[in-house]
């Protein structure tokens, strides 16, 4: 199987975007041999990311687990490919929470989506799209096979823009750029970000994600 066939493959998979990236270096110790990273991108539905406004809608909660199950599913597919063809893979969660490190999943989707170059981390600590802006959700599949990898994207593009910040409810975005190696907590904090929806929007299931950061995001919007 050539980079070209998989690529292929995971096209017939209902995919929007497509990256390879280096990882060697950023995966942990024990999955050292897996130096390749292969990047999904789900475009969310522009509808139901329009219909957010002040806060997160059922629609859209629905939405979110459909399409991380979505994601979940073409990862082992694509595992499975890989292993049929002689290599090794591990797909990481979609959506994944550390019980000894919260807000935090085995490796971070982002960092394999900016090292392929389809974009980079917004002031709201979300991967933006070069197309799509934030309405996408990411998979990875990490694997031992040589991939023609993408150039990376070191810093954000999102330059003045502030309205991410000034839109959150929670008051969790610094409003600071982005730039490769920054500690997640420079740009935003999870924690009060998971508390203040647990607390406002827990009835309609959402537990850490409202959704407004990204509607209000011009990137990508129809």
């Amino acid at each position: 199987m050539t980079s070209e066939d998989l690529k292929r493959y995971i096209k017939r998979l209902s995919v929007s975007d497509i990256g390879f990236s280096n990882v060697e270096g950023v995966v942990p110790e024990n999955w050292k041999e897996y130096k390749f990273a292969i990047t999904v991108v789900i475009q969310l539905s522009q509808g139901i990311v329009e219909d957010i406004v002040d806060k997160p809608t059922e629609t859209y909660f629905s939405h979110y687990r459909s399409v991380n199950y979505h994601i979940n599913e073409i990862g082992l597919k694509t595992t499975i490919e890989l292993q049929n063809s002689g290599y090794k893979a591990i797909a990481i969660p979609a959506s994944q929470s550390l019980y000894n490190t919260p807000y935090y999943g085995v490796f971070p989707h982002k960092t394999a989506g900016t090292l392929a170059g389809l974009g980079w981390i917004g002031k709201s600590n979300l991967f933006i799209h070069h197309r799509f802006g934030p309405r996408v959700r990411l998979g990875t599949i990490l694997t031992n096979m040589e991939l023609p990898v993408g150039k990376p994207i070191t810093a954000s593009r999102c330059h003045q823009c502030n309205l991410c910040t000034k839109n959150c409810p929670a008051m969790a975005i610094e409003g600071i750029n982005w730039h490769q190696g920054m500690e997640r907590k420079d740009l935003y904090d999870a924690h009060g970000c998971s508390s203040y929806m647990k607390e406002a929007f827990q009835h309609i299931g959402r537990g850490s994600v409202c959704g407004i950061c990204i509607s209000s995001c011009p990137i990508g919007k129809a």
